[in-house]
């Protein structure tokens, strides 16, 4: 079936922490057929603001038909969309991006701060063994949410929450040991989980949060270096939105 673009009708939506909404849609066409790792663009009433925001799933909901987005303010576009109110719409274009490929193993899954919601959904998805790592600035949000799914780690930049630290020093604090990592969250942690799991010889599936515009590869505003030549730009970049957003860690130079 494809991606498709719908008007979307809000169910609801909540402020779950300082500036992060937990926003939900009544989307069946696109909920039907998405899985954990993709992501959906959503777009702005603002003619000013033509390109779409890609906010990535949190939950996919197929009996009702929901899908559910958690994001943080980061502009004018993400500020408009947490006005939104049950009962109002929102046009979305999705499913989009390739999603994790769920592999067999005891498993990893590391989310580091908006990077934190897609995990959700994956941990739901995956029928093995889990320890779920998840690294915060100060607040935390979704954590709870993850229990029923496996062991919860925490780490925080100032210690207050779990190990002090990033994820990979609640990793090796925790002695948490798996056969493939997934991963999701800000370059700079990938870059850290890549190497980490070349050191221990793990497989790695990470997620990129490049910005992005088109959200269909059309425009190569979102293109990372890759040891592979892409086929549409004939050099060694991978679109992120169309591409990935999941590639395997050894592919892509963070």
């Amino acid at each position: 079936m494809g991606k498709v673009k719908i008007t979307a009708e809000v169910v609801s939506q909540t402020c779950i922490a300082t500036d992060i909404y937990s926003l939900i849609l009544k989307a069946g066409e696109i909920a039907s057929q998405a899985v954990a790792g993709q992501f959906v663009s959503v777009y702005s009433k603002d003619g000013s603001r033509m390109l779409p925001r890609p906010i990535s799933l949190c939950g996919i909901d197929k009996e009702a038909g929901t899908l559910r987005l958690v994001y943080r303010i980061a502009g004018k576009g993400t500020n408009e969309f947490s006005k939104l109110q049950a009962g109002d719409t929102v046009d979305i274009l999705g499913p989009l991006g390739n999603g994790f490929m769920k592999e067999s193993g005891k498993a990893i899954l590391i989310g580091g701060g908006i990077g934190i919601p897609p995990m959700l959904q994956l941990a739901k998805e995956l029928d093995c063994e889990k320890s779920i790592v998840l690294g915060y600035r100060d607040e935390l949000f979704l954590n709870e949410e993850f229990e029923p799914y496996g062991s919860v780690y925490l780490s925080s930049e100032d210690g207050v929450h779990g190990t002090k630290g990033n994820v990979i020093d609640a990793i090796k604090a925790c002695a948490v040991t798996g056969d493939i990592i997934y991963a999701c969250g800000p370059t700079p942690m990938l870059r850290g989980i890549k190497q980490y799991a070349a050191e221990q010889n793990i497989r790695c599936e990470i997620s990129l949060e490049e910005k992005m515009a088109c959200g269909v590869g059309a425009c190569l505003a979102c293109v990372c270096q890759t040891k592979n030549v892409d086929e549409h730009s004939k050099v060694h970049n991978a679109r992120i939105c169309a591409d990935g957003p999941v590639f395997y860690a050894e592919e892509v130079e963070l």
